[in-house]
Formats: structure tokens, sequence, C-alpha cells
């Protein structure tokens, strides 16, 4: 397999004028109290295009002072009356203008997003209209978060109310920004919080153009929605152990999410945490396979597999293993890897230079344990960092390469004899996150749903998105959930009220 010709990175996407106009107006600030400002520390961090390895802009390194700011700006605007005292229907109304502003502008966030992440326009022009669904989808929700009148005595009166927790400080990760900022900024907006929000270091520019967007409707009062760029171990760090953040929200690995947990505890916050996967994807033989087989192979390259919930597991039943792998193996090494502005690119490069070093630690892994590599293994071209689609068959659920999240286009494909054993082993693992599960046979399809320990399965399908159905992990791939209702659960408490008469 090679790199296909990379001649042409830049073609003329509908978005791209624009986003080259926007990327021309210098280093990307930090908005703070409804201003956009320069870190105190006056450094920025360079930003890196994946596909090319040349500077593409250079955002903001803020650090704790600039947290400290931004804070301080978010409590006075939560307990100021333009913000904590309007209608539900206005706050609907702030959304509703935040969504219609990125509508307007979808073609450049697509363009800006695989410029900065490398994701290729396919999936980046699929992420911005979920951004969109998505904040659409929680601007119905202000007028809907109720209480509760409880029975009691005839002289007394219970009710309950849900308010707003506070202050949040939101965490993001690098590989889908367009969808988890709006999953960030969207929901604690509609309960009436204010925001602080870390965007990846490595992925910052469509938050920033979304957060110029939501500024620009008007209807934002000043320190509502704050953006502070920065390093995990500055600005993440000082977020998750502020006194003054009432909740913090994360999507990352497990091992940061562990750190932000320690570090919240100072203020005892209320804490989301999205964290890794090592998702199950298991084929029955009776199984759709033509259906069954694309869907594998779309769950462990989309993105180049950069999904926390990603079939990167596939247990496939011993008498169809073989065929099926052979299968996968082929059409995986037929996708074209390249320029993710090509419109028949499937794979763009995968984020950094570190990123695909770890990758290919885990083939190297694989090869060591015994596994069989059926195509890929290896990195392509000669700038960018691509990684080809890599398939090992004859995985054991106790190797590496089964074990730990890789976060690449890499597939182990692992035999299960029965029924009992694919959810033996496909709940052999320190995560929880998601499944798949491919069969006929529906009375099957809902009892290994209701065994497997995930907190989403995908039924004959897999990796769908839908705002309504929540998201989240068993064991070590987090706590809570997000979309649906959890997340207007998440960011409000209850308050009991009692009236004696």
């Amino acid at each position: 397999m090679t790199l296909a010709n990379q001649a042409d990175l830049h073609p003329e996407h509908p978005g791209m004028k624009a986003a080259r106009r926007w990327l021309a107006g210098g280093a990307k600030k930090l908005l703070i109290d409804g201003n956009w400002v320069e870190a105190q520390s006056g450094r920025t961090i360079e930003v890196l295009n994946p596909a090319t390895e040349e500077e593409l802009a250079r955002i903001a390194e803020g650090d704790k002072a600039d947290v400290d700011a931004a804070v301080a700006a978010a409590r006075r605007a939560f307990d100021a009356p333009e913000w904590k005292g309007i209608s539900p229907h206005a706050r609907t109304r702030v959304l509703l203008a935040i969504a219609d502003a990125v509508e307007r502008h979808k073609d450049e966030l697509s363009a800006l997003e695989t410029l900065d992440n490398g994701m290729p326009t396919w999936f980046s022009g699929a992420a911005v209209n979920m951004c969109i669904d998505a904040i659409r989808y929680y601007a119905g929700w202000p007028s809907k978060i109720l209480g509760t009148t409880n029975p009691t005595d005839a002289s007394n009166f219970i009710y309950t109310l849900r308010e707003p927790v506070g202050v949040c400080g939101q965490i993001n990760p690098w590989n889908v920004p367009l969808l988890l900022v709006a999953l960030k900024i969207a929901p604690p907006l509609a309960c009436g919080n204010t925001v602080v929000l870390k965007p990846s270091e490595l992925a910052s520019l469509t938050s920033l153009r979304i957060a110029e967007l939501a500024q620009e409707t008007g209807l934002l009062p000043p320190g509502v929605l704050n953006v502070v760029t920065g390093y995990g171990q500055t600005v993440g760090a000082a977020i998750s152990e502020h006194p003054g953040i009432d909740k913090v929200s994360f999507t990352g690995s497990t091992a940061v999410g562990r750190s932000i947990l320690l570090a919240s505890a100072g203020n005892f916050k209320r804490v989301t945490l999205e964290l890794g996967g090592k998702s199950p994807n298991i084929i029955f033989p009776d199984a759709d396979m033509d259906k069954a087989i694309a869907a594998a192979v779309n769950g462990f390259t989309r993105n180049s597999g950069q999904i926390c919930s990603t079939g990167s597991r596939l247990f496939v039943h011993e008498s169809i293993h073989d065929e099926v792998a052979q299968e996968i193996s082929r059409i995986a090494g037929g996708l074209k890897v390249g320029s993710p502005f090509d419109a028949d690119t499937k794979l763009g490069p995968v984020i950094s230079a570190t990123q695909r070093q770890r990758i290919m630690g885990y083939v190297d892994s694989g090869n060591q344990d015994g596994a069989s590599l059926m195509t890929g293994g290896c990195t392509l071209g000669e700038r960018g960092y691509y990684v080809a689609p890599t398939v090992f068959s004859g995985v054991t659920n106790r190797m590496k390469i089964a074990r730990e999240e890789i976060f690449g286009p890499v597939v182990a494909i692992i035999p299960f004899k029965d029924e009992d054993d694919a959810v033996f082993q496909g709940n052999d693992s320190t995560y929880g996150l998601a499944a798949g599960i491919w069969t006929r046979d529906i009375g099957r399809a809902h009892k290994v749903a209701r065994a497997i320990r995930a907190g989403r399965v995908w039924i004959n399908t897999f990796g769908e998105t839908d705002p309504v159905m929540p998201f989240g992990g068993f064991k070590q791939s987090g706590i809570g959930r997000e979309f649906g209702i959890d997340s207007i659960m998440a960011y409000t408490e209850t308050k009991s009220v009692q009236v004696r008469f």
C-alpha cells in the first residue's frame, strides 16, 4: 500500500477561501469576559497541519492566570441578572442563533477542521452537521427542565426545582472537535450555567471559530462563554483543581481522566468523564455479512481510528473467522489514504508525529505477540502523519493490541466459540464504552446487548450518533453520561423546598 498522490493538498473546498481568510487574521486569542485577549504570558503555540507538517496557525498559550480570569468572568456572568434572570425561552433563542450561525459557516468550519485535525472532508462535513443538530436539540430543552410536586399531608407543600450547577470547566480532546464543542457548550448553556472551555492544543481552531460566531450573535452576555487554549498540564490542570469551578466535564484518555478526578476532590466538583474504550464488535454467523463487514471496516478506519468508541476488537465466530478476516483485509487494504481534501480519500493523517509513533508501537507489539498481520502495519509518505489501515487476525484477547486503546486505524480480529464466549471475551476488558452486535436472531441480539457491559450498544449497525442517545461508559470508560436528557441532569442540581402551612 502506498500513499495516494499528495500533489494538491488544498484544492478548492467550498469553505477554503473563508478558512484561509480567518487563518490569515493572526494568532488566535483567548475569549475572556466577552473580549478576545492575548495570554497574560504573551506566549503562543504552533499549530501544525497533520497532512503537511507545516505551520497552520498560532494560538494563545494560556495558563493558570488566564484560567483565573476566565473563571472570575464566568462567576460574575452566572450571578448577573442579564444571564441568570432571563427566561428559558430566551436561552432557547440564544442556542438557535448559535446553531444558525454555525450552519451559515458550515463549509468554512469543515475546511478548518480538516486542516487542523486531518480528518477527510466527508467526515468533517458530517461533524459540522452533528454539531448543528446537537445545538438545536439542546435549544429545545430550557423550557422542559422541570421540577416536581411531591405528595404529602394537607398542611405541607413539598416541591423540587432543577437549578444550574454554576461555572462549568469543559475540557475537550482533539479527535472530533466540532461535535464535542457543541456537546460542551450547548447543554450547560441550556441549563443556565456559564462555561470555561479548554480545547485541545492540537486542534483548537474550530472551537475558537464557533466561539467567535456565538459572540457575534450579540445574545451572550460577557463571561457566559469563555475559551482558554493551552496545554493540559497547565490550563487543564488549573480548571480541574480550581475552587471557583463547580463542575468539570472531560472527554479524553482514562489516564488524564483519573488525574482530573483526583484534582476535582478539592472542592468536590461535579465530574463527568467520557474516557477510553476498547469496544467489542461481534459478528455471529447468521449476520448480514456484507453489511457487517462494511461496518466493521468503517468502524476501525473512520477518522483514522481516532474515535473513542471505535470497533477495535472485532469478535468473529470461529466458523467464519478466516473468511471474514480475508475480506476485511481486502477492503481495508484498498481504501485510499491521502489528502483529506480529496473526495475519495477514506483515511487522512493521524493527528501528530507522537500519535503515529504510538500507533506503530502497537503494531510492533502485535507482531511480537504472534498475531497475523494481514495488511498495513506501516506508515505512508514522506510528509504528513499517515498510517496504513492495519488488520491483525488470529488475535487472543490477552494480547496487548486487544487490551489497550490504540487510537489509530488498527483492528484486532478475535475468534469466539459461541454466544457465551463472545460475551465473556467482550466483557474481559478494563473498558466498557460501546459494543456492536451483528445477528439476524433478534432474541440473541437483545440477550447479548443486555449481557455486554457497555454504555452504548449498536445492533446491526455501528458508530451512529444521535443527540437523543446517552453516551458514556462502564468501568474505566468513565463516569456519568452525556447526550440526551443525561446531559441536562448533569448540568443541573435538585433543590427540595418544603412549605408548612
